[in-house]
This record gives structure tokens, sequence and C-alpha cells, in this order.
């Protein structure tokens, strides 16, 4: 009998680890080739992995809980033939993003107390230690309950402390929380790590007036109705046909060859902001795109980055990003580039005040502050200012933008 060894495989764009979320499968099983082994949790979605050959599972080497990496074994199949030393074609994942909190909480699986989500393992081990579930909270995906958050419950209650604490609180003057960093958060953590340490960033700021294209943006809620189109989308629009003419912004640098790897496509990554923290989506080909275009697509990727439904490819492959620091409120700000593109542009909020025009003459305009932030070792200053000078050019005479509104 033969043994074939899984080993967890390269999902791609640099997704190194992930965390086992669910085992599909246990020692004695019989599988079929493409039956699902198990589900993890990468920093971008959840991944369902099918199995590349059948056979008996004969070891599986980790637990629900656990942190896997590329190339670790997860378990051990023995197949009925000749071991299989190189898969014939690449594993097919089925992706679906984590749900949000409050999502996953309605999500009851059978045999589990009334609204309480836990792992198999973990519901196993209360059950043996005689402990409620329901009196845990998870600090799994989604607030899943791991077998880490029933032990250590079990450890609390030997010192005479009734119910889990997810956070460590120690009093000293006030209260402190300790908040496990993973998921999501974790990704980000590392990613603006890396890029602000190893990347030299450099700013531009102009100021650029919105007024045209606010006047623009209200015949179009008169006359357009099937798409919501908002400042963002224009500049969304002014940014891809300006990063056509400046493509050194449209980059990235790569370290091992020392080379500058100029991408003549655009997919314009945009921040959204959801519960479980910041998103960014990726509409793919912008400058192919028309304004209409541009605002359905982002308005379709939005809903699913709230809903919790976005898969791999809504999120991977951005050249440029785009933060819309206004929508919440802020005048402007320094964005961390999205590693490893080479430049992020914000846009603060649009702002009536007073603009000193030609002859002296004061007049009340919607001005908005964007601020480039851009990787000093693929282009310089003057470059950057070029390039922002365009995009201010387009969006104060926005008709340019219109040629292909559908």
């Amino acid at each position: 009998m033969a043994r074939y060894e899984f080993k967890f495989p390269d999902l791609g764009e640099g997704l190194s680890e992930a965390e086992l979320i669910n085992l599909h499968v246990k020692v004695g099983d019989q599988v079929k080739e493409g039956d699902t082994l198990m589900e993890v949790q990468t920093a971008k979605a959840n991944v369902e992995i099918p199995s590349p050959v059948s056979g008996t599972v004969a070891e599986i080497r980790f637990k629900a809980g656990d942190t896997i990496h590329v190339g670790d074994v997860v378990l051990v199949i023995e197949t009925g033939g000749e071991a299989t030393l190189q898969l014939r074609k690449p594993i097919e994942v089925t992706q679906q993003a984590a749900p949000p909190p409050q999502q996953a909480r309605q999500a009851v699986p059978a045999g589990t107390p009334a609204g309480v989500r836990a792992m198999p393992a973990a519901r196993r081990l209360a059950k043996e230690a005689g402990i409620d579930l329901g009196k845990i909270r998870g600090s799994g995906p989604g607030g899943v309950i791991t077998v880490s958050d029933v032990k250590k419950a079990q450890e609390e209650r030997q010192v005479g402390k009734g119910e889990a604490r997810t956070a460590e609180v120690k009093a000293e003057e006030g209260r402190e929380e300790r908040l496990p960093v993973k998921g999501i958060r974790k990704t980000i953590a590392e990613k603006m790590s890396k890029s602000k340490g190893s990347i030299p960033h450099a700013y531009h700021m102009e100021e650029i007036d919105m007024t045209e294209v606010a006047r623009i943006r209200e015949e179009l809620k008169r006359n357009v109705t099937d798409v919501k189109i908002t400042f963002l989308h224009f500049v969304m629009k002014a940014v891809a046909t300006a990063l056509g003419e400046y493509p050194l912004l449209n980059a990235s640098f790569d370290e091992e060859r020392n080379e500058i790897v100029v991408k003549h496509y655009v997919n314009l990554g945009v921040a959204v902001d959801t519960d479980q923290g910041l998103v960014v989506v990726v509409v793919k080909n912008a400058d192919g795109k028309s304004l209409a275009e541009i605002a359905g697509e982002t308005a379709r990727l939005a809903e699913k980055a709230r809903a919790g439904k976005l898969e791999l490819g809504d999120v991977m492959g951005s050249t440029f990003t785009i933060s819309n620091i206004g929508a919440i409120g802020g005048v402007g700000g320094l964005s961390i580039i999205n590693a490893p593109e080479g430049a992020i542009m914000a846009m603060g909020r649009i702002v009536k005040r007073p603009v000193v025009g030609e002859g002296d003459e004061i007049r009340v305009r919607q001005m908005m502050m964007a601020t480039l932030s851009f990787d000093h070792r693929i282009t310089d200053g003057a470059y950057a200012a070029r390039f922002m000078n365009r995009v201010k050019e387009l969006l104060e005479n926005p008709y340019l933008l219109l040629a292909r509104l559908r």
C-alpha cells in the first residue's frame, strides 16, 4: 500500500500560511479525488482544499486551530497503487472570505447550543470537562470557540474564575484589553511594517478644485439612475487615465533582480472599511473602463467585502491603490504604500472654502487635498508632480473623463 503525503499547497500571491479551521476527514476515512479534506483561513479568504488522490486517511498531523505553512505535510493518505510524487494538475480550491462577526454568530452548527459556534474538537473537550460553551467567548474566526479557548476556561475554573476571557486584563489605574493579532489585522500589520521599513517613501501633495466634478455629478444623479457615481469614481477614472501617461507610478520594484517592473495595465486597488478591518478590493483593467463601469464594479466589490463574500481574485493583483480618507472625514493624510505596488494616493474630504482666482477674485470652491506616496527607488519628485498635475487637470476639467460614460 503506497503512502501519499499531502502537503499544504501554495495558494499564490505570497500567502505562505493559513489557520486550519476545520478538518473534514479523520483517520480511517475513505476519500476520493476531489473530496474536501479541510477548510483553512488565509489572510484573504476562507479556502476549501480538495484531495488530489483517492485512498484511506492514515495519519493527520495537524488539528483545528493550528497554523500551517506551505509545504507542511498535513496528512497522509494510503493509496491503492503507486505513490503519487507530484500532482498531475494544480489543486483547485474554493475560496470564500471569512464572514463578518455578526454573520458568523448567526450560523449555528447542528448539535451546538443555540447561538454558539465551536470547532468539533472544542465541543468534545468541553463535553468531557463539563464546561458550558455558552459562557466562553471564542477567539477563532468570526467568534468560533477553539480548543485553546476551552483549555483556558478549564484553567480559569481551577483558580475560581467562572467565565472565560479572551483578553488578558490588568488592573492598574485603568483597564487594558489584549486583542490577538490575526487574520486581516495580522496581514495589515505585517504588510505595513514591511512596506514602511523597506520602501523609501516620498510624498507629493496637491490641492484640487472639485467644483466642476460636483456639478457634473449632480447632473448624472438626475439622468443616470442605474449606477451611483461618487467623487471616488471620478478620482479613479482620472488616476487610471494619468497612469497610462506616467507608467512609472504603475510599477513595482523587484529587489531580487534589482529591476523596475512597469505594468502596462491598470488594476486599481480601493480601500474598503469593513467590520473585519480595511480590505483593498481590486478593479481590474480600470484604464479600459468607462466612468459608469468603474462605479458599478467598485460598488459590487464593496458590497461583497462588507458581506464577507470576497474571493481571492477580488483582492489580488492591484498595481496602484487609492485610499478615500475623506469618506470618513479626514482633510488629508500620508498613506503607506501597499507593497509591492510603487505608489498610493490618498484623497481627503471635499470642503467649501474661499479661493483666490483670476484677477484676485475670491470665489467659494469645493476643494480636495490629494497626497501621493511613492517609492523613491522607482521615480523622483518631478515625475510624481507631473503625474499629479495631470490628475488635477482631469478632475478640474471632468468633461475629459466622460468620453466613455457607457
